[in-house]
């Protein structure tokens, strides 16, 4: 009888801070109705994504990476934050979002200027971020963004675990940084922050 091979070992919740992570795809009340539905799309489509993203719950009030970071005792290089960033060429607007270490500055009027095929690239205003995103302000994720919309990672993100938003400013994700980089959308950049 052939022997089939043992599916892999689920993946160790990361030693991230002082907070408890456990699996997001078992807890969509610590997640954005997009963030959850995207989640559960990708697990079904890679299988070992349900071991390997988790979520912690947070106080929303140190949501913002540097509070959260010093309140939950993660370094700020694990962080990536994600911005909406647009410009017009032509008439015709382009938006895209970048996922960049929150130690470094996504390069919005070099790189992202350029990738975009725009004279001139600016953040989205919050309002319109949230809006679109179906995101809360300070909880926007590069998964569950909107189909057809460029999402454009750093490629210095790759490396280790990161914590990520979740939708909402009450829980951040965390996942390894090169599993991210296998969603379904995302771009890997080189230089996209400074």
């Amino acid at each position: 009888m052939a022997e089939h091979p043992s599916p892999p070992a689920p993946a160790a919740p990361p030693r991230l801070g002082t907070v408890t992570w456990v699996r997001a795809v078992d807890h969509p009340e610590l997640l954005a109705g997009p963030v959850h539905a995207a989640l559960l799309e990708w697990a079904h489509h890679d299988p070992s994504v349900s071991d390997q993203v988790h979520v912690a719950e947070i106080d929303p009030t140190v949501s913002d990476t540097a509070a959260m970071s010093e309140q939950y005792d993660i370094p700020m290089h694990a962080s990536v934050n994600c911005v909406l960033v647009a410009g017009k060429r032509e008439g015709v607007e382009r938006t895209a979002a970048a996922a960049v270490r929150a130690s470094t500055r996504a390069d919005v009027n070099g790189t992202i200027k350029r990738l975009l095929d725009v004279r001139k690239a600016s953040f989205v205003p919050t309002e319109r971020a949230v809006d679109e995103s179906g995101m809360e302000y300070g909880g926007i994720t590069p998964i569950g963004l909107p189909s057809g919309w460029l999402v454009l990672l750093d490629a210095a993100a790759r490396d280790g675990w990161i914590v990520i938003g979740s939708g909402v400013r009450r829980s951040k994700i965390a996942l390894p940084g090169d599993l991210l980089a296998t969603l379904r959308g995302v771009q890997v950049v080189e230089d996209l922050a400074r």
